[in-house]
């Protein structure tokens, strides 16, 4: 075990390969140090070991992970009483989040916490740098008015740091504000002595900046040659530390794979000290509420009793009504048990020509690029398309109804998740000659913890409906932060359009299922389940729509949603996310498919990525093929004749082979998980489904495979 002198000095050596650009021996010497300031419990050593991860990270360009290794170093650091390794986090998390993330609010505020704490030590040199970077973040968004406070700071204390790596930018700082001020003179001569000394120097990215503010700078004043050519350098020198960078984190990917195992095991020892204290307390509680228990229990228990031969009058009248209602419920119960049988039966049915025919188009496609404008062909598959999603909405109104749909609870970032949906509807936006909006208040937490893929479908259904109805117009998607209660942060969503609008005598239909108001007119195409999938799947949310809309003037509709914010949670869910695995190995793949249309689909998509197939017909021919020859992996329809794909998959493991099994099935996912599992199948993938989710599938099962075999 290494004293604490002896990690202090490993930590100073990581930092120094981090500023000679060295990363991976910077990686791998922090690595180390972090396992052993772990282990002697010191608060500090493990804030300056994830300060020097952080910042390899932030040297690869690698954002949202050196912003969760700073913010990690940070908690440490705020447990300790040094200010200047809380002045050093707090000020890289402000350069992140306003140079990199463009969330200046936030990142201005952690510039303002690295300020207090330099100032409370009188640390005079990173007071310096601090309002250096706060002055450059304020005239990268364009406010030079405030900005100019901290310039004039900063060119008071120049000489003294005259000789230190901040003189370019200084000089640069100066530049951008005079040309601001449209004193072209004073900039020039500014950013010539910035090119100057990064010329002379090795801070090769304040020279491309540099370059690049005196370009905007020569193309105000009409010089558009010298400006193209300061462009053309900052290019030039952007590219090649890009480059340089790209082939630096190539080979970091294993070193990243065990510093994030590092980072889930001081998560785990943080938990178990927050069990600890949390058992404590229970402990505590648990006498208090068995003292108060057993007083109320008393008292029911007088209660009870003075009720009781109430009760054993009114038992006799329930006793009768009970066996009516035992009966009606036995027979809503085989009712809906049909219901459900019927519903599934013919999605598989349906489900199974329909891949058919998509995988048969896609093919002729692929195959035939001289159909790629052939209108035929595209008609067919949009037909195919459409007849797919009208078989998804009633499944999906099956499973509401029946309860078998339970709300996840995975992270993420609700501005992000609002442009993607923006993104997959800009084709329809198109059509329409509409213009979406996105409005999303900056207060909202920038993660959240929820169903993200359940409120995208609401929102896809709303937004997608709006733009249906509206042409040559706007759609606006606002969401604001209602309220926070704990952790739970309560979101607003308001979908407006200015489209056709709805008559009042209909609004209280739309949400019914199959229904479509103003058909006769217009055809609008939709099955009439969009909003009545919405309504049911904000139940689940315990939200409800409302609805405000005039004929001819527009619709809106709005709900609020609570989500979940809590950071210590979202970081564990983000480090069990699993890293997705990619291969260029060809595969030896047994497919046991009865189909003759869905074997041809399937075979070509298997050779088309390089690797082997094998085809059988039915369970029994496969188990025959599996006795002579050896596979990587199986191919496993469900519905088969003869025999079906979960006793084939009982009797492949009864004859002790191993070989991982995906189950390729029309039947939904949700139907035959638990089966699957019971018949030792690996893992499920719904017909259709795309050539890349397949081999990422296989990819993924056969990496966690070879994992066990080594360990």
């Amino acid at each position: 075990m290494l004293s604490n002198k002896e990690i202090l000095k490993l930590i100073k050596e990581a930092s120094t390969d981090l500023h000679n650009y060295k990363f991976e021996k910077s990686f791998e010497t922090s690595r180390n140090v972090l396992h052993h300031a772990i282990i002697s419990k010191d608060d500090y050593l493990i804030a300056r070991s994830y300060n020097n991860i952080a910042a390899n990270y932030q040297g690869l360009s690698e954002v949202d992970k050196a912003i969760i290794y700073f913010k990690k170093g940070l908690s440490y650091a705020n447990k300790t009483n040094n200010d200047t390794i809380k002045n050093w986090l707090n000020n890289n998390l402000g350069n992140l989040y306003c140079f990199d993330k463009n969330q200046f609010n936030v990142g201005l505020n952690y510039y303002k916490k690295a300020l207090k704490h330099s100032e409370k030590i009188n640390d005079t040199t990173q007071i310096y740098v601090t309002k250096l970077n706060i002055t450059w973040a304020y005239f990268h968004i364009g406010n030079f008015d405030e900005g100019k406070y901290y310039l004039n700071f900063i060119n008071e204390y120049k000489k003294r740091y005259s000789k230190s790596s901040t003189i370019i930018a200084v000089n640069m700082l100066n530049g951008m504000f005079y040309s601001h001020k449209k004193e072209f003179d004073k900039a020039n001569l500014f950013f010539l002595e910035a090119i100057k000394l990064g010329n002379n120097g090795n801070e090769i990215e304040d020279l491309s900046y540099a370059h690049e503010e005196y370009a905007k700078l020569l193309f105000k004043t009409e010089n558009y040659k010298e400006a193209y050519e300061n462009m053309a350098i900052f290019n030039r020198i952007t590219s090649e530390l890009n480059d340089s960078k790209k082939l630096r984190r190539a080979g970091l990917v294993g070193i990243n794979l065990e510093l994030d195992e590092y980072k889930r095991k001081v998560d785990i020892i943080e938990s178990e000290k927050k069990l600890q204290y949390q058992n404590l307390r229970k402990s505590k509680i648990i006498v208090v509420l068995f003292i108060i228990t057993l007083c109320v229990f008393l008292l029911l228990f007088y209660t009870l009793f003075k009720s009781y031969i109430f009760k054993k009058r009114k038992n006799e009248e329930l006793i009768i009504a009970n066996k009516e209602l035992s009966v009606a419920k036995e027979n809503a119960e085989v009712a809906s048990q049909k219901k459900s049988q019927f519903v599934s039966t013919i999605s598989h049915e349906l489900r199974t020509p329909l891949y058919g025919v998509v995988g048969i188009t896609n093919m002729l496609l692929d195959e035939h690029k001289e159909l790629a404008d052939s209108p035929h062909l595209s008609s067919l598959k949009f037909s195919a398309r459409y007849l797919l999603s009208l078989v998804n909405d009633i499944l999906q109104i099956n499973k509401i109804e029946e309860n078998r749909i339970i709300l996840e609870s995975k992270t993420f970032n609700i501005a992000d998740e609002i442009h993607m949906i923006k993104n997959a509807l800009t084709f329809i936006a198109k059509n329409h000659d509409n213009v979406i909006i996105i409005n999303i208040d900056p207060e909202i937490p920038e993660y959240l913890i929820g169903d993200k893929l359940r409120l995208s479908q609401v929102l896809m259904n709303l937004v997608g409906n709006a733009l249906k109805f509206t042409k040559n117009g706007k759609v606006n998607i606002n969401v604001n932060l209602f309220k926070v209660e704990g952790k739970s942060c309560f979101i607003e969503f308001n979908i407006e359009d200015n489209g056709i609008g709805i008559a009042i005598e209909d609004q209280d239909k739309i949400f019914d299922t199959f229904v479509q108001i103003d058909r006769k007119e217009i055809d609008y195409q939709g099955t009439g389940l969009g909003l009545a999938i919405v309504k049911r799947l904000l139940g689940l949310f315990n939200s409800t729509i409302h609805l405000e809309s005039e004929k001819g003037k527009g619709t809106k509709f709005k709900f609020v949603i609570a989500f979940e914010s809590d950071a210590v949670k979202t970081l564990e869910i983000i480090n069990n996310i699993q890293v997705e695995l990619n291969s260029e190995q060809s595969f030896k793949i047994l497919v046991v498919e009865d189909n003759k249309i869905n074997q041809v689909i399937i075979k070509k998509i298997i050779e088309k990525q390089n690797s082997n197939c094998v085809v059988a017909n039915d369970g029994y021919t496969a188990l025959e093929i599996l006795d002579k020859e050896r596979f990587d992996v199986i191919l496993m329809d469900i519905n088969m004749p003869l025999i079906n794909g979960f006793e084939t998959t009982r009797k492949i493991r009864q004859k002790g082979i191993y070989t991982p099994i995906i189950a390729l099935t029309a039947f939904s996912k949700e139907e035959i998980t638990e089966e699957a599992i019971s018949a030792g199948i690996d893992d499920i993938i719904n017909k259709p489904f795309e050539s890349e989710l397949l081999f990422k599938t296989i990819n993924y099962i056969l990496s966690k495979e070879k994992e066990c075999f080594l360990n």
